[in-house]
């Protein structure tokens, strides 16, 4: 019987090193950004992973059910399908994945001719600004490649993430309407909600509170202390006075 191949290691005694022994490979860590979004089917993900290849991505998930990171189960009927997931070990890497989105936003000045373009890869981001600036409300985003929703958990008491297409039915929702270079900037810290809503490049709608504050928002507001939501920095001092990131 063959021996199975010797698993690579920075063979060093650091927690950097053993962290990469799991997720330093190529294509594990976008694996890991598509996984944090729910179970995933196997042509799912190497639809959303264009440039990998099939025997690659075979092997990273093989990989990551090894060193306890995913899980593969398969669907009931009539799906019967099989499915990828993270486990609890897998999701805990979501704020090394937001970690890595802002510190790489930067050099994203627009796409390249050769860049594929996703809605859902703008939600780590997106999530981590979000959650800065204190907002709790589920957020749905509507871009033109498409759609995503956000569980931001500001606190931390909770399991944020988010999710391809609308929100669940059965809550409050914010819905935002926005092009990609308009979401970026949002990321980024470059661009406040509130004024992306008054210089007509966000579009807000629903019933959260974030929708509520930002539908009620007009040029000027924030000067005498109303509600002012500002994702470039968190609480502005409208909202403050109102002991809250949202305002209410």
């Amino acid at each position: 019987m063959p021996r199975p191949p010797r698993r690579r290691s920075y063979d060093q005694f650091c927690a950097v090193a053993r962290a990469l022994d799991s997720v330093g490979d190529r294509w594990t860590l976008l694996i890991v950004r598509e996984l944090l979004s729910g179970p995933r089917r196997y042509t799912d993900l190497h639809a959303d992973l264009p440039g990998v290849s099939t025997d690659v991505l075979a092997s990273r998930l093989k990989d990551m059910e090894r060193d306890g990171l995913a899980t593969r189960r398969r669907l009931p009927a009539p799906a019967s399908a099989y499915v990828y997931e993270l486990t609890a070990r897998g999701g805990a890497l979501l704020p090394l994945v937001g970690a890595l989105a802002e510190w790489g936003a930067p050099a994203l000045d627009g796409p390249r001719p050769t860049d594929a373009v996703r809605a859902h890869w703008f939600a780590v981001p997106l999530l981590r600004r979000l959650e800065a600036a204190g907002v709790t409300d589920t957020v749905e985003v509507r871009l033109p490649e498409g759609e995503f929703h956000l569980r931001p958990v500001p606190d931390g008491r909770g399991a944020a993430g988010y999710g391809d297409g609308p929100a669940p039915a059965g809550g409050p929702v914010t819905r935002l309407e926005l092009d990609g270079g308009t979401c970026l900037a949002v990321s980024r810290g470059d661009l406040g909600l509130q004024e992306g809503v008054r210089d007509g490049r966000i579009r807000v709608s629903g019933g959260g509170t974030l929708a509520v504050a930002l539908a009620a928002m007009r040029p000027g507001a924030g000067r005498d202390g109303r509600v002012l939501v500002d994702t470039s920095g968190g609480p502005s001092r409208g909202a403050a006075e109102q002991g809250s990131g949202q305002g209410r």
